[in-house]
């Protein structure tokens, strides 16, 4: 049996890398909907919180950073962070200016990743929707089931 790299079971592979953009567009939506937006937008729980890790992180360049880019201005980071979520999730799942969403996902991975750093059992998350970003943009994920696509943007 030979092998064609466009053949899988049951769709081809770029199906395949639609499945896994569409995927991880729903991850990013569960990441935006399982917040308390109450918490986050009225009480700023979440800048909050964010400051409390950033205040006794390992690295001191993460408390300045947070001091100098968060804490002046606490309700814009909270609609930044919860929304970001949100366009991160549905422009991957529309599969709608994708490079852009997989590209705005690795980012706030890695500032997830950064602030996080001592508590390891976050970071499984952090790495594998980077890396699924990774190959989202690698494969050009968007050239099937997508308004990209339907467009013809981005090459697609």
């Amino acid at each position: 049996m030979s092998y064609a790299p466009s053949s899988t079971t049951w769709l081809t592979a770029p199906h395949w890398l639609a499945v896994l953009r569409i995927g991880l567009g729903f991850w990013w939506f569960k990441s935006f909907w399982h917040k308390d937006k109450a918490a986050w937008f009225k009480r700023g729980a979440g800048i909050s919180w964010g400051q409390s890790v950033a205040e006794k992180h390992k690295w001191p360049f993460v408390k300045k950073g947070f001091d100098a880019v968060v804490v002046p201005r606490p309700k814009l980071m909270a609609y930044v962070v919860v929304l970001g979520e949100l366009a991160i999730g549905l422009g991957l799942m529309a599969g709608f200016l994708t490079p852009i969403a997989a590209f705005a996902g690795i980012l706030l991975n890695i500032l997830y990743l950064i602030l996080m750093i001592s508590d390891w059992a976050e970071q499984g998350q952090n790495f594998m929707m980077i890396l699924a970003s990774v190959v989202v943009l690698g494969t050009h994920s968007w050239y099937v089931w997508s308004i990209d696509h339907v467009l013809h943007l981005f090459g697609a």
